[in-house]
């Protein structure tokens, strides 16, 4: 941890070399970047001029956090109607917040969440985007999370393993790959979703192994010349399908299968040396959402790459810059965050931007956090392979080993 008397924050003069240098070529995406960089010059001056007028500049802006997520779980904006095939992502995207920031919602309210995730689920197994929609792997991964996070048994209940197993075979094809719903698009996307739940909701291993036979092959070739991953063979290489490619890697435990070096060259290369934050691709601009997609990606190589039995000693990515960037240029003073300096705010941003600090603090150690400025701005640790609180993950493994006990024992 930094004190708040000590150097908490780089040295703003010194970094001006590490602006983009067009080399008096000016193209469209030199402009766009110079453009971005000044916005967050401008966070960054601001506050070198206030840091000891106003202390909060430093800090996480807790309690407005708090109260947006509390109005958005409860009453979602109109211009939210575009989502409306993703209302159980909503809802993982609030939880996961409040999680982090130390905060849980009414026993009520979570009855109701918990009702209208069942709700969401497609009598053919898995969850649709909304009651009554054909089911989905991407909000069926958001709402097994969401359920898992709130860990009641009526929570547990909602999942109906057995038909969630039935579907993922249903969206599985004979590679290995996953279509994202039946007769739809192929990426590791899917192939993601698919691992993170059947392995949150403990799916037997003679199960498992049958139903991703094939899967860490495609995934590897989702690998691209640069070392990141793209969403299919061949592929431009994306900091979220990289994520999506290497914690599947991980969870299947092959991810030998994959470049690993060359991989973990072109993660820390996403690190904007001006801004702090990560960019998603080469030559893209620095977007708050890849403090997890990319900032958790590179934790995980690096444990593939020294083995699950070792400690880290240090993490690859400078996890100072990257606080830096999320506390002077991403919060909203009335509550939630954002992509760079001039957007607005949305759940998406909110939950990834926070979960990527939440990384950076606690990928070196648990036990001692490395936390920018006071205590105050401390979140709680989330599993970087499935991005939900750990003692969620253990809570849901343990509930669902239970199940396959008793019907053992009943067999």
């Amino acid at each position: 941890m930094w004190s708040p008397d000590e150097l908490l924050f780089r040295n703003f003069q010194q970094i001006q070399n590490l602006k983009f240098d067009d080399e008096k070529i000016s193209t469209t995406t030199s402009r766009e970047q110079q453009k971005t960089e000044d916005s967050v010059e401008k966070c960054f001056e601001r506050f070198e001029r206030q840091q000891f007028l106003n202390p909060r500049l430093t800090q996480l802006n807790r309690i407005e956090h708090h109260q947006y997520l509390d109005s958005m779980l409860r009453t979602m904006p109109s211009h939210y109607q575009c989502l409306d095939s993703s209302r159980p992502w909503c809802v993982y995207w609030i939880l996961q917040s409040a999680q982090l920031l130390s905060f849980t919602f009414d026993d009520e309210t979570l009855r109701g969440v918990v009702q209208f995730l069942s709700n969401c689920r497609a009598p053919t197994g898995g969850f649709g985007g909304g009651p009554g929609q054909y089911a989905h792997l991407a909000p069926t991964y958001a709402a097994v999370n969401s359920l898992c996070i709130i860990g009641t048994e009526a929570a547990y209940q909602a999942i109906d393993r057995d038909s969630l197993v039935k579907f993922l075979f249903s969206v599985r094809d004979a590679d290995g790959s996953f279509r994202l719903h039946v007769d739809g698009e192929t990426d590791v996307r899917g192939a993601y979703c698919a691992i993170a739940v059947a392995k949150l909701v403990n799916v037997p291993e003679r199960v498992l192994n049958e139903l991703f036979a094939g899967t860490g092959d495609w995934i590897a070739g989702c690998q691209t010349y640069e070392g990141g991953f793209g969403g299919a063979p061949d592929l431009e290489a994306h900091g979220g399908y990289t994520f999506c490619g290497i914690a599947s890697l991980a969870l299947l435990n092959e991810a030998d299968k994959c470049d690993k070096k060359a991989l973990l060259q072109w993660i820390l290369r996403r690190q904007m040396s001006y801004e702090g934050g990560f960019q998603g691709r080469t030559n893209k601009l620095v977007d708050g959402c890849y403090s997890f997609w990319v900032g958790a990606t590179i934790p995980i190589t690096q444990a593939t790459l020294v083995g699950a039995d070792k400690s880290m000693e240090q993490t690859f990515f400078d996890i100072e810059a990257l606080q830096e960037y999320i506390l002077l240029c991403c919060q909203k003073a009335n509550g939630g965050l954002i992509d760079k300096p001039g957007k607005p705010q949305d759940l998406y941003h909110t939950c990834y931007t926070l979960s990527g600090v939440s990384i950076a603090q606690h990928s070196q150690s648990a036990q001692n956090p490395q936390v920018l400025g006071d205590m105050i701005n401390e979140l709680l640790p989330t599993h970087p392979l499935f991005n939900i609180p750990p003692k969620s993950v253990a809570a849901a493994l343990s509930y669902f080993a239970n199940i396959s006990t008793n019907r053992a024992q009943d067999g």
